[in-house]
């Protein structure tokens, strides 16, 4: 078809279709970052909106069931919980509160799994002692004795370590201070001295470029091979769930876990108040005795 006005081409159907698309994902985005939401929470909405949008010609009712069932039938429940969200702050920007879509109900795990043990913890730290590795030795060290997620981790700089703490700052302007315990903090400062860096983040890639959350997982996957331990330990989170174990044990105080883990409903941190399978019939072949 040619437009008869200007002699040019007119835009095919689809083609209007991927310039409509693209300025409501331009406006979502904008709306998303008026309400200051962390740029990960808004990659991980506009994804759920473009997809539906790939998906669907129109927001009805509808169609978002559809998506809804279709989302069940492809991904894990925490996945389609984060995409219903996603949609539903889409509808929100666009005024259309009325069709906001329910979340799935997850069960909540009575035990922590793929926790490394403190035995393995150890290990891990001898082995990376002993193979001069110490940039994956003060990782792990400073996630088990901290409690820091890996976001949080490769933030962490040359003058925190100096002060024994760090001040973390998430949406809504909310604090929360991160100590270095003493043991950790005169290690790590002995390190930076040898490799002589005073100031900036500390954990730096080959190139003096910080490491980011994803290249740590990925190294860490390495460990399984490299030092026959089990895979599924060997993420940056079990050495939170570590530190938060520990500290539960030997403090009991449940409310100060919650923290200083950051987290914003005390019934998160109740998990570690629970034992996993193993420990429990360990608990329970050494108290009975009947």
């Amino acid at each position: 078809m040619t437009n008869h006005k200007s002699g040019r081409p007119a835009p095919s159907d689809a083609a209007r279709q991927d310039s409509v698309t693209e300025q409501m994902l331009a406006d979502f985005r904008a709306y998303l970052q008026r309400r200051q939401l962390a740029e990960s929470t808004i990659h991980a909405y506009l994804y759920g909106a473009e997809q539906f949008l790939t998906l669907y010609p129109a927001i009805n009712f509808n169609n978002l069931q559809l998506y809804k069932c279709y989302l069940l039938e492809h991904y894990k429940p925490q996945t389609v919980n984060l995409r219903i969200r996603a949609m539903n702050c889409f509808m929100e920007s666009l005024h259309m509160t009325d069709s906001r879509m329910t979340m799935v109900h997850i069960q909540q795990k009575s035990f922590l799994e793929n926790v490394i043990s403190q035995a393995d913890y150890e290990y891990l730290k001898r082995c990376l002692l002993r193979d001069g590795d110490y940039l994956y030795y003060f990782i792990i060290r400073v996630m088990a004795t901290t409690g820091m997620r890996v976001s949080e981790l490769v933030q962490l700089r040359a003058e925190d370590v100096r002060r024994g703490y760090m001040d973390l700052y998430s949406k809504g302007n909310k604090s929360r201070r991160v100590y270095i315990p003493v043991r950790t903090r005169k290690e790590c400062l002995a390190w930076l001295r040898r490799i002589r860096r005073t100031s900036g983040f500390i954990f730096l890639n080959r190139f003096g470029d910080p490491l980011t959350p994803a290249g740590i997982r990925g190294q860490m996957r390495k460990f399984e091979g490299r030092y026959g331990l089990e895979a599924a330990v060997l993420h940056p989170h079990s050495f939170r769930h570590l530190f938060a174990k520990n500290f539960i044990e030997i403090c009991g105080d449940i409310s100060m876990l919650s923290d200083i883990l950051g987290h914003e409903n005390i019934e998160t941190t109740r998990i570690y108040l629970h034992r996993s399978p193993s420990e429990q019939k360990q608990l329970v072949n050494r108290i009975v005795n009947w």
